[in-house]
């Protein structure tokens, strides 16, 4: 099977991992707060935050933002706009600093280096870097967005 094979049995094409991420306030202290990393390749240039809000999962606080801004950060600071990854910079080798910034608020997010690099890891299993289009029906994409 090709890696651009759209997924079939015995492929899976969702990758979901839990996560314990730290929200770091003004003064530094840092609560946990658990979320959900999701990836598909019903939109494989893309990542999922899901935050829960402890209801319906329709109910959870989505951030969706680009595979690739995750992988950059995981080596050097990545990401111009509301979305920013990067490594710890004071000496903390397992730790990866996220940044949420939006109209309503921004926030400092704290992730196990190695959790996210599992993660990182399994969807480049599922969609290597460069086979993203390969998943991808660009005619019926296009045909969606000129009926919207």
């Amino acid at each position: 099977m090709s890696p651009l094979t759209p997924p079939g049995p015995g492929r899976p094409s969702d990758v979901e991992a839990p996560v314990d991420l730290r929200l770091v306030s003004p003064d530094g202290e840092a609560v946990a707060l658990p979320v959900v990393l999701r990836y598909t390749t019903d939109d494989p240039f893309a990542v999922t935050v899901a935050f829960g809000s402890g209801g319906d999962a329709g109910a959870d606080v989505q951030w969706v933002f680009a595979r690739e801004l995750l992988l950059a950060g995981l080596e050097a600071p990545s990401g111009d706009g509301d979305v920013r990854v990067w490594p710890a910079a004071d000496g903390r080798p397992d730790t990866t600093c996220v940044a949420l910034s939006s109209p309503d608020g921004r926030a400092l997010l704290e992730a196990s280096t190695s959790d996210l690099r599992a993660f990182a890891a399994r969807t480049l299993s599922t969609v290597p870097r460069g086979g993203e289009a390969g998943c991808m029906d660009l005619d019926a994409e296009i045909g969606h967005l000129l009926t919207a």
